[in-house]
């Protein structure tokens, strides 16, 4: 595999505050070849030999705004099994349902626009459900659970402008942890 030529955005950069427009369909052959490109440079980002190679930090999820394109598209990757991986690309994405159970990365979440070390949780949800667009404009409903629903409530974030450090409360970075379930 080729590793794709695509930048991503520094969280200094002022457009990773901005709030990404709607896209129009049908998309264009540069909008299906970022998607490409960001799909297989986040399967490499997981994949040992890639990222030592390559030296990436792995990365389950991007979004349009993270390679400085202001549209509402965000692809997640998520290993299933050893370098089998299950793609989903959500265009002009949204929450339609969500749980009331609250969740949080036990970890800490991490984002490939955030170079340095963050302490603090994020609530999220434990399922969402989501309806959205495909690459072909064809619109779908996912509903997603755990570490996904994490992943595309954080690539949603994206699109509206938010990082993942935006909101943790820097004076109780652990705030209201006992009333979420760590996963």
């Amino acid at each position: 595999m080729q590793l794709p030529p695509i930048t991503i955005l520094d969280e200094k950069d002022k457009r990773l505050h901005q709030i990404s427009k709607e896209v129009v369909f049908p998309l264009s052959q540069e909008d299906k070849k970022n998607i490409k490109d960001m799909l297989t440079y986040l399967k490499m980002s997981q994949m040992d030999d890639y990222n030592e190679k390559y030296q990436l930090r792995a990365g389950m999820g991007l979004s349009y705004v993270q390679i400085g394109i202001l549209k509402r598209i965000f692809v997640v990757v998520d290993e299933v099994e050893d370098n089998v991986f299950q793609d989903y690309v959500l265009i002009n994405p949204k929450i339609i349902s969500n749980s009331e159970e609250l969740i949080y990365v036990g970890e800490g979440e991490g984002c490939l626009s955030i170079n340095r070390p963050t302490e603090g949780i994020i609530p999220r949800y434990a399922r969402i459900t989501v309806e959205a667009y495909d690459v072909e404009g064809k619109k779908f409903t996912i509903r997603v659970r755990e570490d996904l629903s994490v992943a595309f409530q954080h690539e949603m974030d994206h699109l509206n402008g938010i990082l993942f450090t935006d909101k943790i409360d820097p004076k109780a970075p652990y705030k209201n942890q006992e009333k979420m379930r760590e996963i």
